[in-house]
């Protein structure tokens, strides 16, 4: 009896450990679709879409967004209005203001706008600064009789519009250009036609990046830099590598044809180069020749030129050159105007610094080493460039072999 009770318990336990469990079920389940296998919080929306509540959210919302939208759209309509109708109120003054004007009433002269301004002042500068060039003077003096000529009619309240004032100079190196361009900014500053009249020179190297994206932030870095004032492009043509599609100076050109449209009003923008390689840059950049309304052509200077820039020179820096010293150094520039790379002033500028540094070595050699006048010099003995300075260099040209004769 013992023996048939403890079988029927052990049957019993038996059934009972292997019968369905639905808490032991969800205990052992190794994986469930309803929950995040990562054990972390998913990033899907966890909303019922069957939910009205969450329906009439997210309707409210995009509701709001359209709002927003159509308010912004209204503010800008309402901001042309009042720029056109402040246009309409100050045309109706200006066409009162003509009207009642008598016909006697003075505009004012030419040489009171000229000296009032002060741009006969810079092209009183341009031609002192300046030897030669009368081409180049001529043209500087039409744009600022323009300028004036519209600065007068504004006076009397006649419809005026900015002129296209971008500009193109071509010519050698050592021609002038930098220095007609910073006049000409000066020019510009003193009629209002720039708020600055600053120039900042530019390369290929300060607006021309080398990697992707690099390009347009060094462009615009330098348009800002001379926002205000005029922005002058040296050898312009290096901007466009018609060899390489992929040169990255495409890029800086259309940002400054943007600039030129858009910006002409307080940007002006001079490009200058060799004439030969701006006519086929131009040809390559069609855009570029139309915004650019003042073609510019700078010659080269002629001996007798020359040696009348280093008199300038001279007086600048407070040296005296003898009269002996004139024909000597003119008989250097012949020379030197035969030999490749020359550079019209800047050679000029190379010679005065050799020739001062001559004069230099002469006067320490006479009181210094020679103990001449007790080792006192005068004045005039500072000042002195004399003939032997130059003779230095026509000698160096001279002797030098032909090699080696560039750089003498």
């Amino acid at each position: 009896m013992k023996f048939s009770a403890a079988v029927s318990f052990l049957c019993l336990a038996s059934v009972a450990a292997f019968a369905p469990n639905s808490a032991v079920s969800r205990s052992t389940k190794l994986y469930d679709a309803n929950q995040n296998p990562f054990g972390t919080k998913s990033i899907e929306w966890g909303g019922n879409e069957s939910d009205p509540n969450a329906k009439t959210v997210r309707l409210r919302d995009r509701l709001q967004e359209a709002d927003t939208e159509r308010r912004k759209a209204a503010d800008a309509a309402d901001a042309r209005e009042r720029a056109a109708e402040i246009k309409r109120e100050e045309r109706l003054k200006k066409i009162a203001y003509m009207n009642e004007m008598p016909d006697s009433t003075p505009a004012g002269t030419v040489d009171e706008f000229m000296f009032k301004e002060g741009v006969q002042d810079q092209l009183d500068k341009l031609d002192r600064e300046l030897v030669g060039l009368v081409p180049v003077k001529q043209r500087v003096k039409e744009i600022a009789a323009l300028l004036v000529l519209d600065k007068m009619r504004r006076k009397l309240g006649f419809e005026t519009a900015v002129p296209s004032l971008h500009m193109c100079f071509t010519g050698a190196p050592g021609t002038g250009k930098t220095t007609v361009a910073v006049r000409m900014g000066q020019i510009l500053a003193k009629m209002g036609y720039s708020r600055r009249g600053h120039v900042v020179l530019a390369t290929r190297d300060d607006l021309v990046g080398q990697y992707v994206g690099h390009t347009a932030p060094k462009t615009k870095e330098m348009i800002k830099k001379a926002m205000g004032g005029l922005l002058l492009v040296d050898e312009a043509y290096y901007l466009y590598n018609a060899a390489n599609d992929r040169d990255y100076g495409q890029e800086s050109i259309e940002i400054l044809l943007n600039v030129m449209e858009t910006q002409h009003d307080d940007l002006v923008v001079a490009l200058a180069g060799y004439k030969d390689r701006m006519d086929t840059f131009f040809s390559y950049i069609p855009g570029m020749m139309s915004r650019i309304g003042n073609h510019i052509n700078f010659p080269n200077y002629d001996a007798d030129e020359l040696v009348q820039i280093a008199g300038v020179m001279a007086d600048q820096l407070e040296y005296d050159i003898s009269d002996s010293a004139y024909p000597v150094f003119k008989a250097y520039i012949e020379k030197r105007m035969e030999l490749p790379y020359f550079s019209n002033a800047r050679t000029v500028r190379n010679a005065m610094d050799r020739a001062r540094m001559n004069s230099a070595i002469r006067t320490f050699e006479k009181y210094a080493i020679r103990g001449e006048n007790g080792g006192f010099c005068s004045v005039e003995d500072l000042k002195a460039i004399t003939a032997d300075d130059f003779q230095v260099l026509l000698d160096d040209i001279v002797n030098a072999d032909a090699d080696k004769r560039i750089f003498a």
